[in-house]
């Protein structure tokens, strides 16, 4: 949550989950605070749910199971993009980086 303030670019909501699924570190869907926020997407009446889950299997696995659980309750479910940081040398990056920062392209704006 810290990280995203930093950024300045959300004027949302947050939901801190507490975690990531992790099934070898004994972390399933009880352990984190995934009850409440279906409770919250019910009362507060929300319309999308950004995940920002860490490029991981573990992040990448909570991303889906929240996916899975949010969106036949109508919500729209994105994940921000990973990828090549601001600065970055393109020649050094490695082709996980690489294909989840073309993954998350979008327009140019002109």
């Amino acid at each position: 949550m810290i990280a995203v303030e930093k950024a300045n670019s959300f004027r949302g909501r947050y939901h801190v989950l507490g975690g990531a699924l992790s099934p070898i570190d004994g972390v399933g869907t009880e352990q984190l605070h995934i009850r409440e926020l279906l409770e919250r997407v019910e009362r507060d009446d929300i319309a999308e749910v950004i995940v920002c889950t860490n490029p991981n299997l573990e992040g990448d696995a909570t991303a889906m199971y929240l996916s899975r659980v949010l969106k036949p309750l109508g919500v729209r479910v994105t994940r921000i993009a990973s990828g090549l940081p601001v600065g970055a040398d393109l020649e050094y990056a490695d082709e996980q980086t690489l294909g989840r920062a073309l993954d998350g392209r979008r327009d140019v704006e002109t």
